[in-house]
């Protein structure tokens, strides 16, 4: 996608607003830590104390300190936003930390307006639900690149050459090296420390902060990644770990990259099987038939953008986006009939700009509710290295053979990352030993942004994985609907069955 790439999937959680500050009143409670065997350098972290505050919705937030890098604990210190929701005492099991994925989303903002989305009721009976802004997200130390209107102009601007040319390569050059530049410039050291290594290490320091001697986690889609990435960097603190829209973090992102235009591909083909079905459907005849219809009109909209109620432009990018995000869940899929509708009878963008500013968290006021995009490429730029140079055009032409309706707006995105200030701190590889606990990853047969391979491809790296196939649409599989989902995963994380090294739901 334009501006920031597909890989490891986006958001779980609903747009939620700005976080509300977490200061001027008393703090309600104190976390007693649990710090175990440190090094004195890092013990000072280990064993801070967390004052928690009442903030919005009856939840209680907190701060906690890490250190910029580290590897250099006695240098810059980062601040870590906290929430969380407390467990009746007599039931209470301890913490369950959460991670709605991204990179680049709000843990903060999942507990905070989407509890019940995170976690069903038996789960906030029995575990203190914390969510975590990671290092560079949110309203912890956050990366920051753009004001609101160069942002709008990094999403939204409009495509001005032939797809998957030199020309639109040049193009994506100029524009991700200029956003590079910002980010350095506004970020400062930051940007070279938010990594997934570097933010499994402060969840680590979260858990002792919080007084559990193991970690107790769920993790969505780029969630899981970290999740895996703590259990090989922690594996003998592993509590229950779930990982649900599972990352396979031997995957190299040009490969993952092509995966999740198949998956996206296979989705809005679903989508239309089910439309067709629909008496308000907008396409007719066969699912081929209107998969032409789609292209027409990306093509259409990149040579002619349409202009939205709002003013604005909508080009093939954005028109890419818009079909994209409703295919996060079947929920959704009425959205997508909607906009295709007004576009085909009226030349109407506005639900197609809609749908593209929910998938970037823009408000109808021209602000941003998150820095998501600016998290997403920092993150992702640090985590894996781009594919060469040489390799670029022809994987968009790979792109477009395997998803051909919107393969080509995957194209280039390994641009951002070819021109980041900092270079990649890790490399696609297989995990090494996570420890000797079970870890539940759970896949989605139907998942578009994390397809069911890399869940099968993950299992198979943990030292004791076990995997729920979920056969079912959409983005992940806990808390979506699944009865036999949900209690498989409820009974691991509160003792009652570890389940069997293979089941479907």
């Amino acid at each position: 996608m334009r501006g920031k790439r597909a890989l490891a999937g986006a958001l779980v959680a609903s747009v939620a607003l700005i976080l509300s500050a977490c200061v001027g009143t008393p703090p309600v409670v104190q976390s007693t830590p649990a710090p175990g065997q440190v090094s004195s350098q890092l013990r000072p972290y280990y064993a801070q104390v967390l004052a928690w505050s009442a903030c919005k919705n009856g939840l209680e937030c907190a701060t906690a300190s890490a250190p910029l890098d580290w590897a250099k604990p006695e240098g810059k210190k980062i601040s870590l936003a906290l929430i969380r929701h407390r467990a009746p005492a007599k039931s209470r099991l301890g913490s369950l930390f959460v991670n709605p994925g991204g990179p680049g989303a709000s843990g903060v903002d999942f507990v905070r307006d989407s509890l019940d989305f995170a976690v069903d009721k038996t789960l906030l009976a029995r575990f203190d639900v914390i969510g975590f802004d990671p290092r560079g997200i949110g309203a912890s130390t956050a990366v920051k690149c753009y004001e609101a209107q160069k942002m709008d102009d990094y999403l939204y601007g409009v495509t001005s050459s032939p797809r998957g040319t030199q020309a639109a390569l040049s193009e994506s050059l100029g524009e991700a090296k200029a956003f590079a530049r910002a980010c350095l410039a506004n970020t400062g050291d930051l940007l070279g420390h938010v990594d997934s290594i570097s933010v499994a290490r402060d969840l680590d320091m979260l858990r002792s902060a919080v007084g559990d001697a193991s970690l107790n986690y769920l993790g969505y889609s780029y969630g899981s990644f970290l999740g895996a990435m703590y259990a090989q960097t922690f594996p003998n603190r592993v509590g229950r770990l779930v990982l649900d829209g599972a990352v396979d973090p031997s995957v190299s992102n040009d490969a993952g990259i092509v995966t999740q235009a198949k998956g996206f591909e296979m989705a809005l083909s679903s989508y239309l099987v089910w439309c067709l079905k629909q008496s308000d459907c907008p396409f007719s005849r066969s699912v081929a038939s209107a998969q032409g219809v789609i292209s027409r009109l990306l093509a259409q909209v990149d040579g002619h953008p349409v202009t939205a109620s709002d003013g604005r432009k909508l080009g093939g990018d954005t028109l890419a986006t818009a079909i994209i995000a409703p295919l996060y869940s079947q929920n959704s899929w009425k959205y997508l009939t909607q906009m295709f509708s007004e576009l085909i009878s009226d030349n109407n963008p506005d639900t197609a700009f809609a749908l593209a500013d929910w998938y970037n968290e823009r408000d109808a006021d021209g602000s941003y509710l998150s820095n998501q995009t600016e998290g997403f490429t920092a993150v992702t730029c640090l985590d894996a290295p781009p594919a060469p140079r040489d390799l670029w055009l022809r994987n968009a032409a790979e792109l477009k053979r395997v998803a051909p309706t919107i393969g080509a707006y995957f194209a280039f995105g390994d641009v951002g990352c070819s021109v980041w200030p900092f270079k990649a701190v890790m490399s696609p590889a297989k995990l090494k030993p996570t420890g000797p606990h079970p870890i539940l990853v759970i896949g989605t047969t139907g998942d578009p942004a994390t397809p069911i391979v890399w869940a099968d491809g993950l299992v198979d790296q943990l030292t004791d994985g076990r995997l729920i196939r979920y056969t079912g649409e959409g983005h992940t599989g806990y808390n979506r609907g699944s009865n036999c989902v949900n209690k498989i995963v409820d009974d691991y994380l509160t003792g009652v069955k570890v389940p069997a090294t293979r089941a479907t739901c």
